[in-house]
């Protein structure tokens, strides 16, 4: 699809439904290269700071399951000495997992009122309409001079590509035709429910030139695998 308002020597970001090949940022992400979009530069910290999280807690769990096994074990008949109503035991263990599940919470919340936040017109470099149906996708680009030649509709078969500008800010207008949809690009760390009859709108810039897998991560009936 090409873009009027483009000037020729601006690069392209392709998203389609080929796999892309691990690269060595992905290894310090956990997963997700660093840079690709704005959303990633919000969300790879929180990222990293829960898989650590989940590690940290791993790790003492584990320990907390060992100790006893090592160092506890039945060294003779006698029946084991009892206990029971530690107060300061069971205060920690429920403080302590109510402490990482605000720390999560406050952080999470913190990095989506930035990632949902919707700027002005005049801030927004391009504007797309992204419509879920069953099961493919349509891309409308809204800035395009003429809107019939800009806009991709695709089927199961030949599932639609959708191009944007590198380093420009784009809008999507997310909507559906049928049933609720979700949609994903999983490199960006980004996605949004399409829901019929509602209107959602998603704004983030791609940063790094390549192409990347999008699907819809919400099942929309039979055929949802094949709705890239």
């Amino acid at each position: 699809m090409h873009l009027p308002h483009l000037k020729p020597s601006l690069g392209l970001v392709a998203l389609t439904p080929l796999l892309a090949g691990c690269a060595n940022g992905e290894v310090s992400g956990l997963g997700f290269e660093e840079g690709i979009s704005s959303v990633n530069d919000q969300s790879l910290s929180l990222w990293q700071g829960a898989w650590i999280a989940g590690a940290v807690v791993g790790v003492i769990t584990l320990i907390l399951i060992l100790w006893p096994v090592f160092f506890h074990r039945k060294k003779d008949e006698n029946f084991p000495k009892q206990t029971q109503y530690n107060i300061p035991v069971e205060i920690a263990y429920t403080l302590i997992p109510f402490l990482i599940v605000a720390v999560l919470f406050y952080f999470t919340v913190q990095r989506e009122s930035k990632i949902v936040k919707i700027s002005p017109d005049s801030q927004v470099s391009h504007f797309i309409d992204v419509v879920g149906f069953q099961w493919s996708w349509q891309f409308r680009y809204k800035d395009a001079g003429d809107f019939k030649s800009a806009t991709v509709t695709g089927t199961p078969a030949q599932p639609p590509t959708l191009y944007l500008p590198q380093g420009q800010k784009v809008r999507f207008t997310l909507d559906a035709n049928d049933v609720v949809h979700g949609f994903w690009i999983p490199a960006f760390m980004i996605q949004m429910q399409n829901l019929p009859g509602v209107t959602n709108q998603l704004e983030f810039t791609a940063n790094k030139l390549g192409t990347y897998p999008g699907r819809c991560n919400i099942l929309c009936g039979r055929n949802h695998a094949q709705m890239l």
